[in-house]
């Protein structure tokens, strides 16, 4: 089995003037990886990106597709990108564009397979000009897959869908990815990240600053959440001293309490309030675990708590 990686990016750097657009990413991806590239606007995912698909120059550093310059390897057909500024002619069928794009490589899959792959086929003789945003995301796909490539890249790929286009597409992302092939998106929806990728990567500030399973990323942000009724709102002073409580929100009769010691607080909870009724105790979430990553550091005299070894960069 060929282990040569799939994209292979050694200190890449980009820089706009005095702005560090890509500072410093080490990243590796190996042949039948789903990875996620997630950071807030501003992190350097779309730069990224460019660099690796041969579309932008670094400043410094070294980005490879399969072992070989990004250009030569997205001109023999063995990549696919479904960019956010790519665009396709307006007046042609999306027949005609994806079937346009085949004709550009040396052995694209059948037309009307592409168009299948990407659940084009009921929309193939619409004019691109007459597309919802969900439908011409679709078309985008069937372009970008319309090689037959070992690697795709997507970036946004489901923004403008309603929540229908996203499952949709992520069905047929299925077929793509179950063939063994490398995939690699840049997606504001944590959740699709959760549910989708293999490994997930974070950037902030043009630097990777996580990368691990969903499960590993979720387990940075080490608190819990405590959701219960019952108690009132005399009680509340007494329910933020609890054992390992950092936070409390109240709204009419529910309390929910974030805690980093969740099984102390649960105890000292039924043991001073055995009122409290409807008790849920919900683990960390995807949208935690970016939120602890991507913000902004505040000072602090103290050191903060190490992460689960392998995952922070």
């Amino acid at each position: 089995m060929n282990d040569t990686p799939v994209i292979q990016l050694r200190d890449l750097r980009k820089r706009f003037g005095a702005v560090a657009a890509v500072d410093g990413v080490d990243l590796t991806i190996r042949p039948g990886e789903v990875v996620a590239l997630l950071g807030p606007n501003g992190a350097g995912k779309t730069t990224t990106v460019d660099l690796a698909l041969g579309l932008s120059t670094p400043t410094t550093g070294e980005a490879l597709l399969f072992g070989e310059e990004p250009r030569a390897a997205v001109v023999s057909g063995r990549v696919g990108a479904m960019l956010q500024g790519g665009a396709l002619l307006p007046d042609m069928t999306v027949r005609d564009a994806v079937a346009l794009v085949g004709a550009a490589h040396r052995r694209p899959m059948p037309i009307d397979e592409a168009l299948r792959r990407a659940r084009c086929s009921d929309i193939a003789g619409r004019r691109i000009a007459k597309l919802s945003g969900g439908q011409l995301q679709r078309a985008r796909f069937a372009v970008a897959v319309v090689s037959d490539p070992d690697l795709l890249v997507l970036d946004e790929p489901t923004a403008a869908m309603d929540v229908e286009a996203r499952h949709i597409f992520w069905s047929s992302m299925r077929d793509f990815t179950d063939a063994g092939r490398t995939v690699v998106f840049a997606t504001h929806y944590l959740d699709e990240a959760d549910t989708f990728a293999d490994r997930i990567v974070i950037m902030r500030s043009g630097r990777v600053v996580a990368d691990g399973t969903p499960a590993e990323i979720k387990a940075i942000a080490t608190t819990r959440t405590l959701r219960f009724a019952g108690v009132g709102a005399d009680a509340h002073a007494a329910l933020r001293a609890l054992p390992g409580v950092v936070g409390l929100e109240a709204r009419r009769d529910a309390v929910t309490l974030r805690s980093d010691r969740s099984d102390d607080t649960l105890r000292a909870l039924l043991a001073a309030h055995p009122e409290a009724h409807d008790v849920q105790v919900v683990a960390s979430t995807m949208d935690d675990a970016f939120l602890a990553l991507t913000a902004d550091p505040a000072p602090t005299a103290t050191a903060p708590t190490a992460a689960p070894e392998g995952v922070l960069a």
